[in-house]
């Protein structure tokens, strides 16, 4: 598994909207200029967000983004499974993956299955406020 910018720039616009939380919304502009990542790319990451419940968007003036709950309930598992797809290590252990022909005899599998464990039980035992603390 490798975490594409898409997932590594997620993580870090949750936890600067974590960080800079008000009653007001943050406009994009603002996210961009502090990460420095350009604003289209932020606003395709916020739209993916915003679809599956992450933040709370309004377009338009006086709009922009916010977190929709206490960053202790963002599981780093679960914003990287929606903005990666996966979290398998190989294809094979992907949620819809087609049964492999050599399943009965692979002799790498259950490492691959460890790994896989390992890794969804760590990014799952992290959340946005875990990410806050860590400087």
């Amino acid at each position: 598994m490798i975490v594409s910018t898409r997932g590594r720039y997620a993580l870090r616009v949750l936890v600067d909207m974590a960080e800079h939380a008000s009653d007001t919304r943050i406009p994009l502009k603002e996210i961009a200029e502090r990460q420095e990542i350009s604003q289209k790319y932020i606003e395709a990451i916020m739209t993916l967000l915003s679809k599956n419940g992450y933040v709370d968007g309004v377009h338009g003036k006086g709009g922009g983004y916010k977190l929709n709950r206490d960053p202790s309930e963002y599981k780093i598992g679960d914003i990287l499974r929606v903005t990666e797809g996966t979290l398998a290590p190989v294809h094979c252990l992907e949620k819809d993956a087609e049964k492999c022909p050599r399943e009965s005899i692979c002799r790498t599998l259950s490492m691959w299955t460890k790994l896989d464990n390992l890794i969804e039980g760590y990014l799952d035992s992290l959340t946005i406020a875990d990410l806050m603390e860590k400087r």
